[in-house]
Order: structure tokens, then C-alpha cells, then sequence
């Protein structure tokens, strides 16, 4: 009996070292009097992979909205449709409407709301940075009252946060006029989601389809804006369907190259696509902070772009690139290889694809391939 409960505990202890890390903290706020219970899950890896760090996600209403993005964030980035990052969760239970206050004849924070203002920006986010690996990339999430209640950290100076995941917001008066003049004159590139139900209120209805024509009628490429309106979910399911779409427009440039962008975008280009690979990885890099390796799936994309349009000048940058982000692997190789084959060089192929043998197979290219091209070069010119 001893022997088959054992062989039962040990798969499921092993299955749970690589899955998300979830924590339940106490801060102690000077700024609230008080303490405020958090729920932080950190990324699979994160205690072995030392030298990763991660953006941030802050959720307000964290008592029911923690999990959701939680278990969207983790499975996104499983997926490397996202990057992986830190959530954390800020219970607001019973505490709602005095963290949410804000003054009638200004819209923003006063007293309670003030302070719990102040407790985001100068205790939770500088405690989870100190605790925390993290690079300069932060997401908020909000719905209903602490929808609107995110779009205060927007009209800082210097924001607090580069995205905002607005899902059916209470919105104060003000905020009509406020987000869009601020979006207006951002200077740096940031996010803005926003999402509702035909069966949120009609106030939320009202004010969140008059917000939408506001920012969409602004004029700046700083911004990426997202607006999704749902049909079928309720005020409080919205969130389950609001957040994947959230994920999936902030970190659309960190997913691997899809069928519609290849073929409505990379065969059309009329520069290299090669200069459209690098750029997609800097552009990850700028928004980010994240030096991501290239993706085997967006070199593969690249190059079959390179044989449908015949440009096989293009083949010499992409075989450099694959050398210098799979330097064991006959990736980089096959593709210089096949520059050399395709611009009347077939004795420098031919050296090439022999080279390759002792390097690692990848991607469907095989070792017995490499040497099937090489034999075939050297007995069609009789090297």
C-alpha cells in the first residue's frame, strides 16, 4: 500500500515544479493605515532561471479578478504567444467603493480613493520591483468601478503603467474628456483596451461607446487601441472573455509569425523580409524590455517567403542571424547554403551543406538532407 502511494505522489509533485507559483502576501501601507491582501503568481521557472526577468501585471478587484488573468497569463505564455510575467492581485473585498472615491466636481481621487492612488504607485508596484525581477513593461486591469479607477495612473506626468485593460468601466464624468486628451499626447507607445456587454448598464453602455469614439478619433501612432463590444456575456462574465482578447492585441508583435500575417503581410512586402524579422524582434525589445530569441517557427517563415518570391539574395542575412541564435545547429548553414546554391557559387554550397553534418538537426532539417544536397551539387558539377 505504502509503495503505491508513493508511486502516485511522485508524478504529481513533479507535474506541479513547472507549473505558475501562486503566493498570498500581507503589505502594510502607511498610505492606507492598513494592510491589503495580495495574490502574486509568478512565472514557471522563476526560481531557476536567474537571470529572466519579467513585466508586471496589477489587478485591481483581485478578490475575483486574480485568477482569471492569471490563468490567461500563464497559458499565453506556455504558448509563447506572450511573454511570461508577474501578476499580482489586489483584493479589494468590502473595501471597493472607498478605494474607487473621487470627488464630484473633478473626477479624481479624494480621501480614501487618494490614498489607495498612492498605494499603488509609491508602496505595491516599488515592493513588488524590489522583490521581484521585473523589467520596465506594467499592466493594469480593472472592471467596473476599478476600470475607471486605472485610467488615474494614464494621466500622470509620466504613467504609471505602458497598458491598460479597461473592461465595462464605471466611468467618472471627467474620464470622457480626460483619456482622450491624454492619449492624444503621449509620447511613448502605450496599450489601451477596452471592452463591454450589451448587458453591462446603460450608463456603462453610454459613457463606454462615447469613450470609444473619443480615443478612436484622436491622432496619434503612440497609441495601440483595442475596442471590443460582446453580445452575449453579463456585467460580470465580461472579463472572462475581455482578457484573452486584452492578451492577444497588447502582445500581438511577441507572437510567432500566424498564416494571415505571412500571407497578408510578408509576401507582400516590398522590402526584405529578412529587415521585417528583425524588426518585429527590436520592436519586441523597445516595447518590452525583453531580448527574445528568435522564434525557429518565424525563421522558417522568412525563408519560405525567400523561395515563393525568388529572392534568394535574402538568404545570406538569414543565415547569419540563424547562426547567431542557433550557433549549434545546421540552421544557420542550410540557409547560406542555399544563398551560395542559388547565386552561382555550387562549390561553396556544396562546402557548406558538407560543413553542417556535425552540427544538431532542427526544424525538419536533417543531417542526411545537407549531405543529399551536397552530393547532388557535386555530381552535377562534377566536384
Amino acid at each position: 500500500m505504502k509503495c503505491i502511494t508513493l508511486f502516485v505522489l511522485v508524478p504529481f509533485f513533479a507535474f506541479n515544479l513547472v507549473t505558475a507559483q501562486v503566493t498570498y502576501e500581507t503589505l502594510e501601507s502607511a498610505r492606507l493605515g492598513e494592510s491589503r491582501q495580495l495574490k502574486i503568481q509568478l512565472p514557471r521557472g522563476y526560481t531557476t532561471n536567474e537571470d529572466k526577468a519579467y513585466p508586471v501585471f496589477i489587478v485591481l478587484d483581485g478578490d475575483y479578478l486574480f485568477e482569471a488573468v492569471a490563468g490567461n497569463v500563464d497559458y499565453y505564455s506556455y504558448w509563447e504567444d506572450m511573454p511570461e510575467a508577474i501578476v499580482v492581485g489586489v483584493n479589494q473585498l468590502d473595501q471597493r467603493y472607498d478605494d474607487c472615491l473621487y470627488s464630484e466636481q473633478n473626477s479624481l481621487p479624494i480621501d480614501t480613493g487618494a490614498a489607495f492612488f498612492e498605494f499603488i504607485g509609491m508602496e505595491l508596484v516599488p515592493y513588488i520591483e524590489n522583490k521581484f525581477r521585473t523589467v520596465n513593461f506594467r499592466v493594469a486591469i480593472g472592471h467596473g468601478e476599478t476600470a475607471n479607477f486605472i485610467n488615474y495612473y494614464l494621466l500622470k506626468p509620466e504613467p504609471l503603467f505602458q497598458a491598460y485593460v479597461v473592461v465595462s468601466p464605471e466611468l467618472a464624468p471627467n474620464m470622457l474628456d480626460y483619456v482622450p486628451e491624454r492619449l492624444a499626447k503621449l509620447g511613448s507607445k502605450t496599450f489601451y483596451y477596452l471592452a463591454n456587454t450589451n448587458n453591462d448598464s446603460k450608463s456603462i453602455r453610454d459613457m463606454t461607446q462615447a469613450l470609444d469614439t473619443g480615443i478612436k478619433n484622436i491622432d496619434n501612432d503612440n497609441v495601440l487601441y483595442r475596442f471590443d463590444s460582446f453580445e452575449q456575456p453579463t456585467h460580470y462574465s465580461v472579463p472572462a472573455h475581455a482578457i484573452p482578447r486584452a492578451l492577444e492585441s497588447i502582445f500581438f508583435v511577441f507572437q510567432p509569425i500566424s498564416k494571415k500575417e505571412y500571407q497578408e503581410t510578408i509576401l507582400k512586402l516590398d522590402d526584405s523580409p529578412v529587415s521585417y524579422l528583425r524588426d518585429k524582434y527590436q520592436t519586441i525589445f523597445d516595447l518590452f524590455s525583453i531580448d527574445k530569441r528568435i522564434l525557429v517557427n518565424d525563421f522558417k517563415a522568412i525563408a519560405a517567403a525567400i523561395e515563393k518570391n525568388e529572392n534568394f539574395k535574402d538568404y545570406e542575412e538569414l543565415g547569419k542571424m540563424a547562426r547567431k541564435h542557433y550557433p549549434k545547429t545546421l540552421l544557420g548553414n542550410y540557409y547560406l547554403a542555399r544563398f551560395y546554391e542559388e547565386t552561382g557559387e555550387p562549390k561553396k554550397a556544396m562546402r557548406t551543406y558538407q560543413s553542417a553534418y556535425i552540427l544538431d538537426e532542427i526544424a525538419g532539417l536533417s543531417k542526411d538532407l545537407m549531405l543529399e544536397k551536397a552530393d547532388a551539387i557535386k555530381m552535377d558539377f562534377g566536384y
